[in-house]
């Protein structure tokens, strides 16, 4: 155990013990040099589990597989550092408490507070699925889920997490936890899957819902309303899906789980009942109906031609409004009549770019719209293009809710990485922004990934081919002198912190005193020349002038050794 109040790395001082599992410690640190609290995971080198694998293998597949994730529902790995005895993984601190503390302080939760819990967790699981390889989580419990004060949920404990491998017949080993794990995780009944997950959270969405552990008799899971009649038999038939012993019989994915849970309702007996008397009095009137069956016709016709002057009023309802609520329901509106044009899109993307803040609720609204059409939207010749659009607006106006502006920035960049990546995937004109998406892409898998490089010792060779980007970027932007001015304060602010933190790992990579000046002589007079209208680019601006002096002695102290 490590002793409170000691150091790590010079750097992390332990302040005390918050959590324990069979083979590692969680403690809460504070960063002295940035007066920032971590979870510091503590992994003993030679302690095995109980498939007799060192411990500090699943500690390192843990951190090396969240290092290149970022969702808000999943923590960050910072730092990774390594003794004689012990590895120490650093990673956000999660504040909340876990929903295992939850129920034992509060018993089964409502159907309400359940129902948006499993559509976020299922938001989660479809990230992970989407991921290349899809990553499987397989343990699935309260315990591993944190409710933070904001109402949101964090996602823990990845230490039997598993990327998927097609050709692979079954596990090599059985893990997960009694009670929430699917039969297919105990080994010769095949490999685990997306299904195995869907599994895990029906046991869990159990749990919660009625208050009965699945890890304490009866061991059995009984539909939810014999333990609570007024439950919704809606969403009794969803969690009896998702808890089906074969897979097959199970949801095939999350993006189905969340469509039935958004519906859950209608699954419901009185819901079926109205239903069925709807179908009994429409079957009187298909005589009739036959009767004007050229009128229908007409009236199909009739109801695209309306649906286009729909789709378009709406769109120019939202140009002419003023209220961000109203412009964004009108868009929202407008992509539900037509969800595979780009039009809509484009407007909610430039909404939520007109107050140079993107939201968490707002990117979370534009999630949902996309998540439910992004198959439709990749066959429109306009997809490449939407995709940059959404990649810039994550990249340059995403507020994560972080208050340090670095993690802001780094968040925003991984999170543009995948929009980047499918516009150039899905240009087929080889259009004038490719290159900008290119350049976008790797820029941000560069800051997404340079920390774990940096811990891994392999960094070196990757900073030259960033400062190239950079110094496009800055390139392209003198070149549009019209462009919004947080968009330049942004890219001035990368090329300066850049320099600042970096100027000798540039110098290592064989980059030029010359050049590192040229590019820093460049972001200051754009710096400079930027005319601000806003509170925010003022204070940014400000800013970055106040930081120009230490770049220059970074420049000065890298190329004078």
């Amino acid at each position: 155990m490590t002793a409170i109040n000691k150091v790590i790395d010079d750097k992390y001082e332990i302040l005390k013990m918050i959590g324990q599992g069979g083979m590692s410690k969680v403690y809460l640190a504070m960063d002295r040099r940035l007066n920032k609290q971590w979870a510091i995971k503590e992994v003993t080198k030679n302690d095995r589990d109980r498939n007799n694998v060192h411990v500090v293998q699943s500690a390192m597949a843990e951190a090396n597989m969240l290092k290149r994730l970022d969702h808000p529902s999943l923590p960050r790995i910072v730092d990774i550092i390594e003794d004689s005895q012990k590895i120490y993984v650093v990673m956000d601190y999660v504040e909340g408490e876990s929903l295992d503390k939850v129920l034992n302080l509060y018993g089964a939760q409502s159907q309400e507070q359940v129902i948006d819990w499993a559509k976020q967790l299922c938001g989660v699981l479809n990230y992970l699925h989407s991921s290349n390889p899809p990553i499987i989580y397989r343990d699935m419990k309260p315990a591993n889920v944190v409710l933070q004060p904001s109402g949101n949920i964090k996602l823990l404990d990845f230490g039997i997490a598993r990327e998927y491998k097609d050709q692979k017949i079954e596990d090599t080993v059985s893990l997960g936890t009694k009670g929430y794990a699917a039969p297919e995780q105990f080994g010769g009944k095949g490999q685990t899957d997306v299904r195995t997950d869907i599994y895990c959270l029906g046991v869990t969405l159990y749990h919660l819902v009625t208050g009965r552990n699945p890890c304490e008799p009866p061991y059995e899971l009984y539909p939810i309303r014999q333990w609570n009649p007024n439950l919704s038999g809606g969403f009794e038939r969803i969690i009896q899906k998702c808890t089906q012993l074969n897979p097959v019989d199970r949801y095939q994915s999350c993006a189905e789980l969340i469509y039935a849970l958004e519906r859950y309702e209608t699954f419901d007996d009185a819901y079926r009942d109205r239903q069925k008397k709807k179908i009994f009095v429409q079957s009187f009137l298909t005589a009739f109906a036959i009767l004007f069956i050229g009128a229908g016709f007409f009236s199909l016709g009739l109801r695209a031609h309306t649906n286009n002057l729909d789709y378009d009023n709406l769109i120019q309802l939202a140009e002419k409004t003023t209220s961000e609520a109203e412009i964004e329901r009108l868009y929202i509106s407008a992509i539900e009549i037509k969800p595979s044009a780009a039009d809509a899109f484009r407007g909610l993307v430039g909404a939520y770019k007109a107050d140079a803040v993107f939201s968490v609720q707002e990117e979370e609204n534009l999630t949902k719209v996309l998540r439910a059409n992004l198959s439709g939207l990749r066959e429109s010749s306009d997809y490449a293009d939407l995709a940059f659009e959404i990649g810039k607006l994550y990249w340059y106006y995403y507020d994560y809710g972080k208050s340090d502006a670095t993690d802001n920035q780094i968040t925003r960049m991984k999170s543009s990485i995948q929009w980047f990546e499918d516009a150039l995937r899905f240009d087929s004109n080889n259009s004038d922004y490719r290159q900008m998406a290119s350049i976008y892409r790797d820029i941000g898998m560069f800051n997404r990934d340079i920390v774990i490089n940096v811990q891994e010792a392999s960094d070196s060779g990757k900073y030259a081919p960033y400062f190239n980007n950079m110094v496009q970027l800055l390139e392209m932007i003198k070149s549009d002198p019209d462009e919004n001015e947080i968009v330049l304060l942004e890219v001035y602010k990368l090329a300066i912190y850049s320099i600042e933190n970096y100027a000798r790992k540039f110098k290592a990579d064989g980059i030029t005193q010359t050049s590192i000046q040229e590019a820093f002589e460049n972001a200051k007079q754009g710096l400079v020349s930027v005319s601000v209208t806003s509170d925010k680019a003022d204070a940014l601006k400000a800013t970055l002038v106040s930081r120009l002096e230490t770049a220059q002695s970074a420049i000065n102290n890298a190329y004078s050794e």
